[in-house]
This record gives structure tokens, sequence and C-alpha cells, in this order.
């Protein structure tokens, strides 16, 4: 099954509707609700699977270190079904819904345009946000998979590395050392950096999943280029993991213009770097009609 996009009137916003029941045991589906009344039970890991073992080991030293206040908060819950769209502009009901809620499982469809119209204003603090939450989505949808095996840390085993690393940075330059502040700020670079990596392969492996007749969306490997070129793969992640959550959801997004109109490589099939350079069809909507370079 592939979900489509449905088109909509340019002064609508991005939203979702209904198609059919979420991949949970859905016990109600009203707007706002839970559509399950638990969550699926927790796969054990096997003895022989290491990586399996240690991503959960990571992710639950880890989650112990976060305040317990915070840490409930954000615990992933079941499903909800989100508000419907309304219309223009932007932050209406369904797109605070999305920007606020909390983990859930399976994972909330984020469009890219919602993504951005956070991040922006917030200087990236919101897209912190959703890079916890995805990676807890994610990792909760791995380990409650009957058989399931995880293959990342999850927000906490992926975000707070990286925190206490920068915090460690800071407290050792304030403390006039240097070499120590430059060595856990690289450390940390280097985590988020890996972890985005394995965050782009994963999401290519839903995607086949999810879209066995297109290609996985992403070059993982573009991660550790520099702008614009990580930005890209960055912002086609957002996409094509909002897609196949849309999926798993039962739901059907609603046109990106964001992603298929004034950026077309966001939503555009896998390209190589040259086809990129080569074809102004993929760079903006006022390049769509250029020829191509050669």
């Amino acid at each position: 099954m592939r979900v489509a996009c449905r088109h909509r009137p340019a002064s609508k916003p991005v939203g979702r509707r209904r198609l059919r029941s979420p991949l949970v045991n859905a016990s109600t589906d009203v707007v706002g609700k839970k559509t399950s009344n638990k969550l699926p039970a927790i796969s054990p890991a096997k003895d022989d699977d290491y990586a399996d073992r240690i991503c959960r080991l990571v992710h639950d030293a880890f989650k112990t270190t976060c305040i317990p206040g915070i840490r409930n908060a954000l615990e992933t819950a079941p499903a909800q079904t989100l508000p419907p769209p309304k219309a223009w502009p932007v932050w209406d009901e369904e797109a605070i819904a999305t920007l606020t809620a909390t983990p859930q499982c399976p994972g909330i469809a984020r469009p890219v345009s919602l993504v951005i119209a956070a991040s922006v204003p917030t200087l990236l603090g919101w897209y912190g946000y959703y890079k916890f939450s995805i990676e807890e989505e994610l990792y909760e949808a791995e380990i409650r998979k009957p058989g399931g095996r995880a293959t990342g840390f999850g927000g906490y085993g992926t975000l707070l590395p990286f925190v206490y690393s920068v915090i460690l940075s800071v407290a050792c330059r304030l403390a006039d050392h240097p070499t120590a502040s430059d060595y856990f700020f690289e450390v940390g670079g280097a985590w988020i950096l890996a972890t985005q990596v394995n965050l782009y392969v994963r999401v290519n492996e839903l995607c086949k999943e999810a879209f066995p007749d297109e290609s996985p969306p992403l070059h993982s490997w573009w991660a550790v280029l520099p702008p614009p070129m990580d930005v890209v793969v960055g912002l086609r992640q957002v996409h094509y993991l909002a897609r196949y959550s849309a999926y798993v959801r039962g739901e059907q997004l609603d046109e990106d213009v964001v992603a298929e109109e004034y950026f077309p490589f966001i939503a555009s099939e896998r390209f190589t770097l040259a086809e990129f350079v080569r074809e102004p069809k993929r760079w903006f909507a006022f390049t769509k009609d250029w020829d191509n370079w050669w």
C-alpha cells in the first residue's frame, strides 16, 4: 500500500485524515483520544544479539539520568487520533497538537513544513524535541514488535550523551581547560553525527518495508557532507519518516507544499549528487522548468 498525497487548495495547511484504524489494538477512534488502551508488550532481547542489548542498555542507562518528572511527562503513549485540520494559518489546532504531543507508538506523522515552522523561530530548539521524539518512537516501535530488536538508542540514548558532552565542554572551558573542552565537544559531535547516519539507515529500511515499489529515499552518508547536502538529506528524512508514520497509523497526509512545490528536492525520488547538481528541477519552485545543465 502506498500513501499518496491528496492535492488541496494552497490556502489550507498540511494535515491528515483517517484512512483506517492504526496498526495497534484500537479501542476507540475519537479525536484527541487514545486509540489503544495500552502499548504492546516489550520483546525480550536475545542473549546472542549484542547490538540489540547494547542499544537497550544505553537507552535505559541514560533514561535513568533524566529528572523523574520530565521522564514521566515524556513517557511514550499509545497512539492518539489528532484533531482534524483547519484553515490557514499553520498554527491551528492540529498543528499545535502535533507539535506539543509526547512520543507515541506508532509514531506521529510530523510534516516537514511544520518541523521547519517550529524549528526556525525557536533557533532549532523545537527540532531537539523532534529529534528526541522520533528516536524514542522508533525505539519503542522496534522493541515492541513480536521478536523485535533495537537498532537505535532512543531519544534518551541519542540526545543525552550529546547534551552531557556539551555541558562538560562548557564546564572545562570555564575552568580554563581548553584541551578537555575541545575533546568533549568533538565526542558529542561525533556521537550525534553517528546516530544521525544510523537514523537515515533505519528510515530507509522502514520505507523499503512500507513502500516496496520505491527506492530507499536517503543516502545515509550524506550526513557527513558539508552544507547544503547535509540539510538536504535531513529534510528528506523528515518528509519520508512522516510518510511512513502516516502509513502505519492509517492516515493520509495532505500535500505538503514546502516539500513538493517550494523545495522539490525534499519529496523527490532518490537522486545522486550529480543528478542534484545537474537537474535544476529538483532545487526550487522557480527552477522546475529550467533545462539540465548537462
